[in-house]
């Protein structure tokens, strides 16, 4: 009786990080060359929670294209669809970079969306900092009424890497993030793309004597994970500008709580010619381990 043969998979090296409580699955790509379409298969099958490893989404690390650049971003979200950019997941991967020997304390990447500045200290314990560009469409008190809703919804958009609605809420810790949130990021004001949606309070707008920053809460229901996210660093970043533009944030830097932990926002200048946009915050390694695909 001839052999059985079988097919022969792959074994596909990842590492598993978490940037404030969102988590991703990164491969490095400059070993596996997967394609964009092969990427996009990987995330939906490996970032399934409860039946897979479990991420908000998966980065690959890709060599760069250009002499000035350190390295390509590549991000998936966790239903498969291309993300455009992630600012905790590009904090993460600029820590991987740094682990895999692949550039020094400050870097430039390139993405989807155009080339970032990245900040990672060879010291483990200390956070990463991703300087973001201000925002490049914004629009303040957006009607996102819908039939059956049961809450007014006081809402700005921002684009900041990626869509985003900011509804500001008396209290965000009680509000029912899972089904409005699902129900507001494709309202059809927002177009095809749809947008994440951020519900935040301001806890206090000025310093204190128990906080030397001013204080926002955020929760996000993230499209492409159709879920609410332990974070989003992005949503980070909307949130604040957001809060300036209305006038209730007049400097910086500023603390942003979400159930993952907390990032921080800061700027130079004032808020509403605010310079040097960064977010900062924890890039951790929860595990490495193999696949077979």
């Amino acid at each position: 009786m001839p052999a059985i043969q079988q097919e022969r998979l792959l074994v596909v090296e990842f590492t598993k990080m978490s940037g404030a409580g969102n988590d991703f699955i990164i491969i490095d790509n400059r070993l596996y060359h997967f394609s964009n379409s092969e990427l996009a298969r990987l995330a939906k099958r490996l970032c399934r929670r409860r039946e897979a490893i479990g991420a908000d989404g998966l980065l690959a690390f890709a060599s760069a294209t250009s002499a000035d650049v350190d390295y390509v971003m590549v991000y998936y979200n966790a239903d498969g669809s291309r993300g455009s950019m992630c600012g905790n997941g590009a904090r993460c991967l600029g820590r991987f970079a740094r682990l895999a020997g692949a550039g020094s304390e400050e870097m430039v990447f390139d993405s989807d969306v155009g080339q970032f500045r990245i900040i990672v200290p060879d010291d483990l314990t200390k956070h990463v900092r991703l300087y973001m560009p201000d925002c490049s469409d914004y629009r303040s008190k957006v009607d996102l009424h819908l039939e059956g809703l049961d809450c007014e919804v006081d809402a700005d958009y921002l684009w900041t890497g990626t869509e985003h609605i900011v509804c500001w809420v008396s209290d965000v810790d009680s509000f029912d993030v899972l089904s409005i949130g699902s129900r507001l990021r494709s309202h059809p004001v927002l177009g095809s793309a749809g947008a994440n949606v951020n519900f935040s309070s301001i806890i206090h707008a000025g310093r204190t004597e128990k906080s030397p920053l001013p204080v926002l809460r955020m929760r996000t229901f993230e499209k492409g994970v159709e879920a609410e996210t332990s974070a989003c660093g992005t949503g980070a970043l909307a949130v604040t500008l957001s809060a300036m533009k209305r006038g209730e944030i007049s400097n910086g830097p500023v603390s942003i709580e979400m159930p993952g932990g907390t990032l921080t926002v800061g700027f130079s200048g004032s808020a509403q010619e605010p310079e040097g946009l960064y977010l900062e915050g924890p890039a951790e390694v929860i595990f490495r381990g193999t696949v077979e695909i």
